[in-house]
């Protein structure tokens, strides 16, 4: 028995090592790679960029200039020095690191010049591992008039080598110990026949083949050991996909903004300093339902943006209760602890009496400030008594806030939408040491249409209370700074974007906001598809063969009469889609007690019905309107099963209706119509913009997208879910954070 666990140990032992081995060899390569191509990007990106400044001043002889220039980049990350030469190899600029590290002129130099392009070479000098990057400099009439070399030290490329082999070792070393006392417990409670055989399930479930089967009599003797590795095995399994994704964003050289991404950067940025925000929505809401309390996180992108970053600094949330059962549920100081599960910050909530709702929210923020914004041809309407409500409400999450921050050496506070435009001024007059930032979430008008306001001033002023003021693009960020300028006594600094009002600086920068990108290891199973479209079609009792969608509030400024009107136009000029065709409009009713909303949504119904009256033929129906509220999950089925999504916004700020088609789309499949007055037809260009009020253009990008190349298809939307992974919303809330913290309070 004793040489049978000594074989069998030595035998775990040698097979694990060099499978570990081996495995941790290619990542090890791979790491190695992916550095060094990261060095080499950056190099090539930083000395294109340092050659053009250094031919400016070697045109214009101003070596002082060239000497200032070297000195402020030498030292940029991993670079030993910098040196720039004439045409005859003579030194004009040699930074002191360089001569020491690189006695000699480096061949690639001459080569680069003697060929008009940069060159790059690895090299060992000194004991020491470089990295060299040289470029031609050219004079004004583009020959060759000196040379740039730049040095990298690669050193750190190897220290980081070194230490993924000590993860390595620790590893093996670990595993080795976990096999040998595993082993002899085993062997020593049991027979060899009963050894052999778990040992065969359990290779079977780290290998993820479930077809071995334990006899019975084994199973009942090795039943503790049994019901861990079930768990462990689906662990494993789990960490597989998760390496897999980690090591295919590797090999690309691309690093996915995370939520624990998120956490980590904006603890370093913080610095031990409390983030407070502050919306109008809360992050959960209790509801009483019979005898028993019900807890429901809104859809919103916001809570998944924010959350990471209040776990990672126990921050506060403070908003409106709405819940039936929200007074219920809070302290004595209106205070709880969510997640409910996991408490990991503080959601403080302020209460609003219905006739303050009705004024500040119903009335001026979205009968008076959101048709102002939204350039969709609705007349805002201000009222005195919604503007004293706005006011009074404002005024009462200040003293909220204070009440939280009260005793903070360095806040930082963020403040959200449009609801809450006098609050900046309000706390930073409270609170001048507070780093403050809020983000406009709709659009910014014109100075002209913005002076309709009869209380801009107050608007303006309270904003530039505020450090940092984030819109989603830069036009809005240039409509601000210009209604600025023409309204208030400010100083306008076009080059950084900044406001000057009462000694106080506030940037105004865009941070175009996103959704977050779940990507799995292996695309939808091919049929999958047309299976979901098939039963979606089943379930709404119709018959067709392609499939759109459009998913909105049921608002005016969404475009939808207009993406119906383009619906019947489509039929009409390519009627060989009748009967084929059909377009579901999901339309979550909003704000129905609000009279323009109310008969917006009548005009919704009727156009759906006039449409559907002229064309339904048998159980085919050209418009859907499915007038209720979807959870996520209905949301995606209708997103991975349409041919193609419809955003026909008349203005928006955003819209993340197409940036959440693009995410599910995982099959590489869809096309996306948008609005070209919508922000999000910046960040994707590969959709198909249209102009909403051209009807019969936007009919005819319906037949573009429904006739399109499959490989079209796939190269645009493979392009747009690079740009909606690359900056999803934790990107959009990590620069935003981080850039507030990196402000100069003052200037």
């Amino acid at each position: 028995m004793r040489i049978l666990s000594l074989r069998l140990i030595v035998a775990l032992i040698v097979g694990v090592t060099l499978v570990s081995l081996a495995s941790s060899w290619y990542e090890v390569q791979a790491e190695k790679d992916t550095l060094r191509r990261d060095l080499e990007r950056k190099a090539e990106t930083f000395g294109e960029s340092l050659a053009g400044n250094a031919e400016s001043f070697l045109q214009d002889g101003d070596l002082p200039g060239l000497q200032r220039m070297a000195q402020r980049f030498n030292n940029r990350d991993h670079v030993l020095g910098i040196g720039i030469y004439d045409l005859t190899l003579f030194p004009l600029v040699v930074s002191r690191d360089l001569s020491a590290v690189l006695p000699s002129m480096p061949a690639a130099l001459s080569e680069a010049m003697a060929r008009h392009q940069p060159r790059t070479s690895y090299a060992r000098l000194h004991f020491k591992r470089l990295y060299i990057f040289a470029a031609p400099l050219h004079a004004a009439n583009k020959s060759v008039a000196g040379g740039m070399v730049i040095v990298y030290d690669t050193g750190y490329i190897r220290t980081e080598i070194f230490r993924v082999w000590s993860r390595v070792f620790i590893h093996i070393a670990g595993l080795v110990l976990v096999i040998v006392a595993s082993t002899l417990l085993i062997v020593r409670w049991s027979l060899a026949g009963p050894i052999a055989r778990a040992a065969q399930w359990m290779n079977a479930l780290r290998t993820a083949r479930h077809s071995v089967q334990v006899p019975a009599k084994d199973l009942d003797f090795f039943q503790p050991l049994a019901r861990e590795m079930a768990p462990l095995a689906e662990s494993m399994r789990q960490a597989r996909a998760a390496a897999e994704i980690e090591a295919r964003l590797r090999n690309t050289n691309e690093s996915l903004w995370t939520a624990q991404r998120l956490a980590d950067h904006v603890r370093t940025k913080l610095d031990g300093s409390n983030l407070f925000v502050v919306s109008n929505r809360e992050p959960y809401v209790h509801n009483r339902q019979g005898n028993t309390i019900t807890v429901t996180v809104p859809a919103s992108g916001l809570v998944t943006a924010l959350e990471p970053i209040l776990y990672a600094c126990n921050g506060t949330w403070v908003a409106e209760g709405s819940g039936t059962a929200d007074k219920q549920t809070v302290d004595e100081h209106d205070r709880l602890q969510v997640p409910p599960d996991d408490p990991r910050y503080t959601l403080r909530r302020v209460w609003l009496t219905a006739e303050e709702e009705e004024g500040y929210y119903y009335g001026f923020a979205n009968e008076g400030l959101w048709p102002l914004c939204h350039m969709a041809h609705t007349r805002p309407t201000f009222r005195d008594s919604d503007w004293d409500y706005y006011n009074k409400v404002n005024a009462k999450f200040a003293d909220a806030l204070a009440e939280e921050m009260a005793g903070e050496a360095h806040p930082v506070l963020l403040i959200q939408d449009y609801h809450f435009a006098l609050l900046p001024r309000m706390m930073k007059d409270r609170m001048p040491h507070a780093r403050i930032a809020i983000f406009w979430h709709i659009p910014w008008p014109n100075p002209e249409a913005f002076s309709i306001c009869p209380w801009q001033q107050e608007l303006l002023d309270g904003l530039l209370g505020a450090d940092l003021i984030g819109f989603h693009v830069q036009a809005h960020c240039n409509n601000f700074l210009s209604t600025i300028d023409r309204v208030l006594e400010a100083r306008v600094d076009w080059e950084h974007f900044a406001v000057k009002r009462k000694d106080h600086w506030s940037s105004v920068l865009p941070f175009p906001i996103s959704v977050e990108f779940l990507e799995t290891a292996e695309p939808p199973a091919k049929g999958i598809v047309a299976e979901e479209r098939s039963a979606l079609f089943a379930e709404l009792g119709i018959e067709a063969s392609f499939l759109g969608v459009g998913v909105d509030r049921v608002d005016y400024t969404k475009g939808i009469l207009e993406r119906f009107q383009a619906v019947e136009a489509f039929l009409e000029s390519h009627p060989r889609y009748q009967e084929k065709f059909t377009f579901i409009q999901i339309g979550a009713p909003s704000r129905s007690h609000i009279p323009r909303y109310a008969d917006f949504q009548k005009e919704v119904e009727v156009e759906a019905n006039r449409i559907n009256e002229r064309f339904q033929r048998g159980r085919w129906w050209p418009i859907v309107f499915l007038n209720r509220q979807h959870n996520r999950q209905e949301v995606l089925r209708y997103y991975r099963a349409a041919h193609l999504c419809m955003v026909t916004s008349l203005h928006d700020g955003m819209n993340l209706v197409a940036k959440e088609y693009v995410a599910a789309r995982q099959d590489e499949r869809g096309v996306l119509i948008l609005s070209r007055f919508t922000g999000a037809a910046r960040d994707l260009p590969d959709a198909i913009v249209v102009n909403p009020y051209d009807v019969r253009s936007t009919g005819d990008a319906i037949a573009q997208a429904l006739e399109m190349e499959v490989g079209e298809i796939r190269d645009r939307m493979r392009r747009m879910r690079r740009s909606v992974r690359d900056h999803n919303i934790y990107w959009w809330a990590g620069m935003l954070i981080g850039e507030l913290c990196e402000l100069r309070l003052s200037r």
